[in-house]
């Protein structure tokens, strides 16, 4: 007959075993990882189409385009349709949000991209007394024209924009400025920590602001110059494969719902060998659960 204490010991091996169980039920993974083409861009200069095929090859399943080297919207579709993937979204310079942004959110609607993102405010714009406030109102522009056309805009950041001006973050500036129903953020996960951010506090402030990141690693944290005066130049030094540094993925990723993430997507400013760079992120980012 089954005594007091082996009724009890069941109970008990049953809630750690129902527990664990309920534990890995809510583990999330990354559906779709996502490539900044900027990363392979020299092999693409060399191979377009090629390249493309390489990263769809990996297993990746979407990519975001900084150029498409002279081939037409209806090429790069095709490309694409080709290789069973999809790009949600393209890097614009700044000056493109003037008269030609029409023609680019048309190049958009064809490619099948649901958002353009601004990826830098030129310095001669930045240092300007009121720059930021300029570049705010040139994006809420922007988003509302690409907002009628069915198509969101939004803005990739690097480390300057974390360091205060006026005793402000700019980052902050355009988040207060910029209307979150037309801009939305594309965080750098790795830029924001080298400017001396914190994802996680952004996400609590600003939840569901964030639409897209960028996932790139880097081997250690430089020191900053609060004036805001530094300049890595094309690339972070220790820049690494994701999972090889020092980001905490794991902790950031489990406030991804918080945050409004939709698009992973990987990027390494200067890889030595770039598809062996792409392949190592994306192991890494298959495996991860958080």
């Amino acid at each position: 007959m089954m005594n007091r204490r082996t009724f009890l010991g069941g109970v008990t091996a049953a809630t750690i075993l129902a527990r664990r169980f309920s534990w890995a039920a809510t583990e999330h993974k990354i559906e779709k990882i996502g490539l900044q083409l900027y990363t392979v861009r020299g092999l693409m200069q060399q191979d377009f189409e090629g390249t493309i095929a390489q990263v769809a090859a990996i297993g990746y399943e979407e990519v975001e385009f900084a150029g498409y080297f002279d081939r037409s919207p209806k090429e790069v579709r095709s490309i694409l349709d080709r290789n069973r993937l999809t790009s949600p979204s393209t890097h614009v310079d700044y000056e493109v949000l003037g008269e030609r942004w029409p023609k680019e959110i048309e190049t958009s609607k064809i490619i099948g991209q649901s958002y353009i993102i601004c990826p830098w405010i030129p310095e001669e714009v930045r240092n300007q007394p009121d720059g930021w406030r300029r570049a705010a109102e040139t994006f809420n522009r922007a988003g509302e024209v690409s907002k009628k056309a069915g198509i969101q805009f939004g803005y990739h950041n690097h480390w300057f924009e974390f360091y205060p001006v006026n005793g402000k973050r700019p980052y902050d500036f355009l988040l207060e400025e910029c209307d979150p129903n037309l801009v939305t953020m594309e965080m750098d996960l790795c830029w924001i920590e080298v400017g001396g951010g914190d994802p996680l506090d952004y996400f609590n402030r600003y939840p569901g602001r964030f639409q897209l990141v960028h996932v790139k690693d880097v081997k250690k944290i430089p020191t900053g110059k609060e004036s805001g005066g530094q300049d890595f130049g094309s690339s972070l030094p220790g820049m690494t494969e994701v999972g090889s540094g020092v980001i905490d993925w794991k902790m950031i990723f489990a406030q991804s719902d918080k945050a409004g993430i939709k698009h992973y997507i990987v990027e390494h400013d200067n890889p030595k060998a770039p598809f062996d760079s792409i392949r190592t992120s994306f192991t890494y980012l298959k495996q991860l659960r958080f």
